[in-house]
């Protein structure tokens, strides 16, 4: 059976919500401490097994693809001025058997449509999808936990996690039921329910692995509100053929598509850092006491 070798990162959002920060800097390289976004999602993906990243961009986003290619100034230099552990960073971003692919979306049409724009380069293969805005805390990474059970299922997988009942309308909402081996199977998923409807309060949050039947649903999905393709119908549509699981995975989220999501991950990522972790937690202490 077929392994989780790529990974789809759809990054041509406008970041609205982070403006004017966002204005000319894709909100996928704001830093968290040292390492922008697309980096924490990147070596989740590595961890996971998987060999190819395939970039869905759109305009301003050259930084993304600046940051993962090689710096040839910068590293010479580092090596000039013999800064060697600076130097190793720069150039282990990457592990060498990944490679990255860079897909242009001319619009902004929707998830769905930014999934579909990878099917040239996934072809008929089973698929993660990562969004960076979720940055997950955890060992092992929220998506090797979900590669495990693709492998051992051979079925699509959701990650989820438990939120809110008044938060429903922000994320896609699934309904399980546990089937025959124990696993929670998607009864039903609906994008973004008031509160009021909302079939539970699991939510669907930024990590997915698809097999390569959702493209021939996605391009059959018709355009909701916005005039958007919505990955959700799309799976919508997948369930009438094949089981897709939801697995609550094991880690920390940070939404950091929000800007307080964001600040927590700042605060807390920095109290851990093995450079600044002691010093920022004296810092914030002094805060307290004043």
């Amino acid at each position: 059976m077929q392994k989780i070798r790529k990974a789809v990162f759809p990054v041509a959002g406008m970041g609205t919500r982070f403006l004017p920060a966002t204005k000319a800097s894709p909100k996928e390289m704001l830093p968290v401490v040292d390492k922008p976004l697309i980096q924490y999602a990147v070596e989740e993906a590595v961890a996971a097994g998987i060999t190819e990243l395939i970039f869905i961009t759109g305009r301003n986003k050259r930084s993304i693809e600046d940051h993962f290619d090689k710096a040839y100034e910068l590293e010479t230099e580092l090596e000039n001025r013999n800064k060697k552990k600076l130097l190793e960073l720069v150039q282990e971003i990457l592990p060498a058997n990944v490679s990255c692919i860079y897909i242009r979306q001319a619009e902004a049409l929707g998830l769905g449509h930014a999934v579909l724009c990878a099917k040239p380069v996934v072809g008929d293969e089973p698929f993660a999808v990562i969004l960076a805005d979720d940055l997950i805390a955890g060992e092992p990474g929220a998506m090797e936990q979900m590669v495990r059970l693709f492998d051992d299922t051979h079925s699509s997988v959701l990650g989820v996690e438990t939120v809110a009942r008044e938060e429903t309308g922000s994320y896609g909402i699934v309904e399980v039921q546990k089937n025959v081996r124990g696993h929670q199977e998607v009864a039903s998923i609906v994008e973004k329910p008031h509160p009021d409807v909302a079939p539970s309060n699991l939510a669907v949050v930024g990590r997915y692995i698809l097999t390569a039947r959702i493209f021939d649903k996605l391009i059959n999905t018709v355009p909701g509100a916005g005039g958007e393709i919505q990955l959700t119908d799309g799976i919508a549509a997948l369930m009438k053929d094949e089981p897709v699981l939801a697995l609550p995975f094991q880690g920390k989220r940070y939404d950091c598509g929000s800007k307080l999501g964001y600040l927590k991950a700042t605060v807390e990522y920095g109290l851990q850092h093995h450079e600044v972790g002691a010093d920022f937690t004296a810092y914030l202490n002094s805060l307290q006491r004043g």
